[in-house]
Order: C-alpha cells, then sequence, then structure tokens
C-alpha cells in the first residue's frame, strides 16, 4: 500500500518559499531546513507534508502538476494569500470555474477550489 508522504516543489529561494508555505497552509518547519532543502509538516499532524527542494531548472509557465487547495471562503482565502505573497495569474478561465490560480513568491501555481 502507499501513500503520499510528501509533495515536492521545486523554488529558487528556499527560505523565502518556507515563509510563504508555512503561513499559506498552517504548516511548521521541520528543525533540519536550510537553505537547499525545507519539509513542511502539518502543524495538526494530519495530512501530506509539502518539501521544498532548490531547483535551477527552468520555471513552468504551465506545470504539470500544481496544489488544489480546497477553501470554505475562497475569496477570503485568495485575498489573504495575496498579502502573503502570492499573485494573481492571467488564465482563461471556463464559464463555470470554480478555481482561481495564484502564483506562490517562486511563481509556483496552485489553484484555490471554491466549496462544492
Amino acid at each position: 500500500m502507499l501513500k503520499v508522504g510528501s509533495i515536492v516543489m521545486g523554488v529558487s529561494d528556499v527560505r523565502r518559499a518556507t515563509a510563504f508555505w508555512t503561513e499559506a497552509l498552517g504548516y511548521v518547519p521541520r528543525a533540519d531546513a536550510d537553505d537547499t532543502w525545507a519539509l513542511l509538516s502539518p502543524a495538526s499532524g494530519a495530512g501530506p507534508n509539502v518539501s521544498l527542494d532548490l531547483s535551477e531548472t527552468p520555471w513552468q509557465e504551465r506545470p504539470r502538476v500544481h496544489l488544489d487547495l480546497y477553501s470554505d471562503d475562497q475569496a477570503a482565502e485568495v485575498e489573504r494569500l495575496l498579502g502573503l505573497g502570492a499573485s494573481t495569474v492571467d488564465w482563461e478561465y471556463p464559464s463555470d470555474a470554480d478555481f482561481v490560480v495564484l502564483a506562490d513568491t517562486e511563481g509556483n501555481r496552485f489553484c484555490v477550489i471554491a466549496p462544492g
């Protein structure tokens, strides 16, 4: 049996990404984080880890893998994440879109999904 243990994202500034994602998700970094790697765990202990790995590969405008973050108040969460340093992404949304595409401080895309 397998389970998701960690979702790994490549970043160019591990400390900046750690600051963003710990606030965005309410996660805590493990003590062994440094300038090349950080493992973030849910403060509650439940859920997958997010790992941040120093990467020199080029950023992708439309990455093949991204995070979908579910929210019971999409508008409030989008505003909160923008306040933490996320940015809006110019995206072609379908007319019935239940998601908003944002980018973290490293340019990594993620979606905030509306309830239902």
